[in-house]
């Protein structure tokens, strides 16, 4: 017990340290970066395994009277053990008597910490030994080892082969695993019901038919970036696997047709599905996944350069989609405005919508998406160039739920419907870079948003290499826009003649060139703070190297992180219990779900990110 409790009072000062940066952009490094977590449809195994397996309290020894308390079920036990926010109290708990103490160790070890090597070394070593207390090997539900990631190889995971109940495996960008490690630990472990293991190039078809034959209860799977797995195995997992509702397959570039058909006729529960540069995804497979898949609510073909308006235009007559939310159609250059228009009478609850670099869409398709009202919540028009400031308007009336709105490199978009924009009263982020007709008239019109007394909700704006702008437009709107936290004024001429002011400007990405890195001007967190003070002062308080200004903006390091010994935080009991989950990988990289919040970046021609939100319907 004595070193259950030293992990404990680790836990604790390491959570309060992790609290401090709940503010900021990114989360802290204890948080589990697994994308099936936050949206996983399964009930919670933790009050479901010790109801199961957990014995019922011990009657007192002989000649004591019993306690009340110790009458209670061992479910009433937990749930109220589950309420207990801090791991101090679960401690108390546990050491109260072995009847609680098998009633609360659960809640610290479903998801043990493996953030460093020696809480992976603990945890390990834990979980191996025959002469621990509490079977620990039986207690691990969840395993993420994303954080350690260049760390792991297929020794490393050899301890958890014991482990045969874990349900979410997150080995995210462990490039040194094979196919030997994820099999052992797949094999017989039938609780399994998300795995990910994306950026793992080395692992082949035995991984996946593994996966087929031990988990039929599996429900997500993400394998972006396993460019060595084919159709073979993937229609072996959807056979038997009919149970899946996340999958995620960016790049995996041997996928075809007939993987994708077989898992809409098998996975009929499929809720989001992600083919990012699957280049041979064709017209079938997308039609087919629609015809057949009535719940699913996100679809992403971003880049899947074969598909046409066949896709959508031979749907079945009088299919709705009514659950569909997410649709994302960057670069499917074959597409018209026949496709927009069928797909906006097939799902008209969309709220996310991407065409980006769909440059054959013109206003005729901005004029079908009004009908979405105000379900409309994101509209990506990145590229589109033929789109207009007659359509933006009608759209402004239409939707005036929109919160980002993307149009960079609209060449045709003018102040007019800048301003008309800037009245949505839910904007948070919008993007114009290269809409080199605007000037500072629709930047004032920002910083106004025509609601007297009330501050602007801008968040996020893009206006790098809008030429005509100047640093007055710019001043205004950060005097006028308190929650600004990110303004990309790459190409800006006032801020290449004022060297003073790119000091606030963080460092840009380390992949980008010369060129690149000479005129970008991004400023982002903090540096937008200070950007607004030396303009309103003509003073900087001072840029230090180790402040968070730059690139990494708002990432605080946990320094207590190194003294937690695999013990994790309990979740909620009770109903469905979801976990959470950052998503990194597709524009960074996730799935964003129903309740998803995801935010990523993703590279415009201008040589700077584009950062961009993706928010699924709450509830």
């Amino acid at each position: 017990m004595a070193g259950i409790r030293t992990s404990v009072r680790h836990r604790v000062s390491d959570r309060e340290s992790a609290s401090s940066s709940a503010s900021s952009p990114e989360p802290p490094a204890d948080d589990d970066p697994d994308y099936f977590m936050q949206n996983n449809d399964s009930v919670s195994s933790i009050a479901q395994s010790i109801f199961r397996d957990r014995p019922v309290s011990n009657p007192s020894p002989s000649g004591y009277p019993k306690n009340p308390i110790d009458r209670l079920p061992p479910e009433i036990l937990i749930s109220v053990f589950a309420r207990l926010s801090s791991p101090h109290d679960l401690l108390s708990c546990l050491m109260v008597s072995k009847n609680w103490a098998r009633n609360s160790v659960d809640l610290l070890w479903h998801r043990p910490l493996c953030n460093t090597w020696d809480h992976l070394h603990n945890v390990a070593t834990s979980v191996q030994s025959d002469r621990a207390y509490f079977p620990y090997a039986d207690l691990v539900k969840r395993l993420n080892l994303a954080n350690i990631s260049n760390m792991i190889s297929d020794g490393t995971l050899d301890p958890f082969e014991r482990c045969k109940r874990i349900e979410r495996l997150t080995l995210t960008s462990c490039a040194q695993l094979t196919d030997r490690g994820i099999m052992n630990i797949v094999m017989g472990n039938s609780n399994l019901l998300a795995l990910d293991v994306s950026g793992l190039n080395s692992i082949t078809n035995n991984s996946i038919e593994a996966l087929a034959t031990n988990c039929p209860r599996l429900q997500g799977l993400n394998i972006s970036n396993c460019r060595q797995v084919t159709d073979q195995s993937l229609i072996q997992l959807a056979e038997n696997c009919k149970y899946l509702k996340r999958l995620k397959l960016n790049k995996c570039v041997q996928i075809t047709d007939e993987a994708m058909t077989a898992f809409a006729s098998c996975c009929l529960s499929m809720l989001e599905i992600d083919l990012q540069d699957c280049k041979e995804i064709t017209d079938a497979s997308i039609t087919a996944i629609l015809a057949r898949g009535r719940g699913l609510r996100e679809l992403r073909l971003a880049q899947c350069n074969l598909v046409t308006d066949r896709a959508f235009m031979q749907l079945p007559e009088y299919l709705p989609l009514e659950s569909l939310r997410i649709l994302d159609l960057t670069a499917c250059n074959q597409l018209h405005d026949s496709s927009v228009e069928k797909i906006i009478e097939r799902a008209p609850r969309l709220r996310i919508l991407v065409l980006a670099k769909c440059t054959e869409i013109t206003d005729r398709s901005v004029f079908a998406i009004c009908k979405l009202g105000k379900n409309l919540h994101d509209i990506h028009l990145g590229r589109c160039n033929q789109i207009s400031d007659a359509a933006l308007i009608e759209l402004v009336k239409a939707c005036s739920r929109i919160r980002y709105i993307d149009l960079a490199g609209c060449i045709r978009v003018t102040d007019k419907s800048v301003k008309i924009l800037a009245s949505l009263p839910k904007l948070r982020r919008i993007g114009l870079v290269k809409c080199q007709a605007i000037k500072d008239d629709s930047i004032f019109a920002l910083a106004r948003n025509d609601r007297p007394h009330i501050p602007s909700n801008l968040e996020r704006v893009h206006l790098s290499y809008c030429t005509n702008i100047t640093l007055q437009g710019v001043h205004a709107l950060l005097n006028n826009c308190p929650r600004l936290t990110h303004l990309s004024l790459t190409g800006i001429q006032a801020f290449f003649m004022d060297h003073t002011l790119v000091n606030f400007c963080r460092e840009a990405p380390p992949e980008f060139n010369d060129e690149q890195r000479t005129v970008f001007c991004v400023f982002s967190g903090e540096g937008v703070n200070r950007l607004r003070t030396h303009l309103n002062t003509g003073t900087s308080s001072g840029v230090s190297e180790n402040e968070g200004t730059m690139y990494d903006d708002g990432i605080e390091d946990d320094g207590s992180a190194e003294h937690m010994v695999g013990l994790m935080q309990g979740t909620q009991i009770g109903g469905n219990v979801h976990g959470n989950a950052n998503v990194h990988g597709v524009a960074t990289g996730g799935i964003g779900g129903p309740d998803a919040d995801v935010e990523g970046e993703t590279e415009g021609e201008d040589g700077e990110y584009m950062d961009y939100e993706v928010e699924g319907e709450g509830g």
